[in-house]
């Protein structure tokens, strides 16, 4: 009886697996074709998407075609412009030593107070007499002919305009430094100083060999009793004016011919702070301009401007002090021109320099009334800027490159 019972229960067993197989492959099976349709249309997406790949990867190509193209005319046309834009320089800098400027001749005020004595003389005359004093010649007239015109040292009242050419003379080096000619004397020697730190200044006979000489072997060496500190050094009338490096930032004035300290001065500065945001190895920079010396600094108690000062080359002393509106901020480096002081600002990631502030000693120009004046885009940030007055050129040191900028000037009048 038990074996009985065994046999329907393995039978009933075995019946109800079959049908839970045949369930189980009947579900398989439709997975199956849900994930063979899904593939197929994940095969067709995907043919479509590499399609689309393909097309737009071939439009890409054709645009950087294009663009290379393009990119090669506009080298073309560059090229082409900078070669124009050097044969004008030459031809312009051809004209100015063919046409040299005619002096300025002003009428001495002896001469225009005669004159109207002269004419007050005749009308009297000719109000009494009756007859016209054309006709009888005077003293006045004499006077009037001997008297020869007066040439007088023209006022300086001259702007930057623009800056109209920019030239690359070589590199040397390091990123920091100083080149210069004597700005009051008639030299044509060439001074540099290398680095923002050092003793020793070179000296080449004259442009050319500076130029073409690719080291120091033809320069002339001379060493200085004290190490400078910054690049705010100058050259003028035969004596080196240079910052000495100490914690009190000493003057010293040094004769280049015989090699000996002249004077010493510590400037009434206190609490000196760097005078260039983007030049921190400055806190004083000594420059010249049509009118003589000037200091240019910054001081804790007024850490976010510019101070400026005159400076008497002979004693030293200070002659007189300004605040100036320029920030310190961003500021790389500075000059003076007619009495006006130029900063010149950038970035931290270095770009076009431009002068953003102008502050004029006799109030008669400012910023409002100054357009900005942009430098042609080079290599870094300008570590010196020297203002040549006889030249109208800047002498500038950037990143190792030893540049010039020609400056167009314009009368102040015209910014009216």
């Amino acid at each position: 009886m038990a074996g009985i019972v065994a046999c329907i229960l393995l039978v009933f067993v075995t019946v109800i697996t079959a049908q839970q197989q045949a369930v189980f492959l009947e579900y398989i099976q439709g997975r199956m074709g849900v994930l063979e349709e899904r593939l197929s249309q994940w095969h067709d997406q995907s043919s479509r998407y590499s399609g689309e790949l393909r097309d737009f990867k071939n439009q890409v190509l054709k645009m950087l075609e294009n663009i290379e193209k393009e990119r090669e005319s506009l080298r073309n046309e560059m090229e082409n412009t900078n070669v124009r834009v050097d044969r004008l320089e030459r031809e312009v800098d051809y004209i100015e030593t063919q046409n040299p400027a005619p002096p300025c001749v002003e009428i001495d005020e002896k001469l225009t107070e005669l004159h109207d004595a002269k004419k007050k003389k005749k009308e009297k005359y000719e109000k009494i007499t009756g007859c016209p004093a054309a006709d009888i010649p005077g003293k006045e007239e004499t006077d009037e002919i001997l008297i020869p015109p007066v040439i007088r040292k023209p006022y300086c009242s001259d702007t930057i305009s623009q800056v109209t050419a920019m030239k690359i003379l070589k590199r040397f080096g390091s990123s920091a430094g100083l080149w210069t000619k004597d700005l009051a004397g008639n030299s044509d020697r060439i001074y540099v100083f290398d680095g923002a730190g050092n003793d020793t200044v070179y000296v080449y006979p004259r442009m050319k060999e500076f130029t073409l000489s690719s080291s120091t072997r033809k320069a002339a060496k001379i060493k200085l009793p004290f190490p400078w500190i910054g690049t705010g050094h100058i050259v003028y009338d035969g004596n080196l004016y240079y910052i000495r490096q100490d914690n009190e930032f000493q003057v010293i004035k040094f004769n280049l011919a015989n090699k000996t300290i002249i004077d010493s001065a510590v400037l009434p500065i206190e609490q000196q702070v760097p005078v260039y945001g983007l030049s921190k190895f400055n806190y004083i920079d000594i420059v010249a301009d049509e009118e003589g010396l000037w200091v240019i600094y910054a001081t804790k108690e007024n850490e976010k401007n510019i101070c400026l000062a005159k400076l008497d080359p002979s004693s030293l002393s200070i002659e007189q002090m300004w605040d100036t509106p320029c920030p310190i901020e961003n500021a790389e480096s500075a000059f003076v021109v007619c009495g006006s002081l130029y900063v010149v600002y950038n970035t931290k990631l270095p770009s076009r320099s431009r002068i953003q502030c102008v502050f004029d000693v006799s109030g008669t120009i400012s910023s409002e009334n100054v357009p900005i004046v942009y430098f042609p885009k080079r290599y870094g940030s300008h570590s010196s800027m020297k203002y040549n007055p006889k030249e109208k050129q800047i002498y500038a040191w950037d990143d190792g490159y030893q540049m010039l900028y020609k400056l167009n000037m314009k009368h102040r009048d015209e910014l009216y």
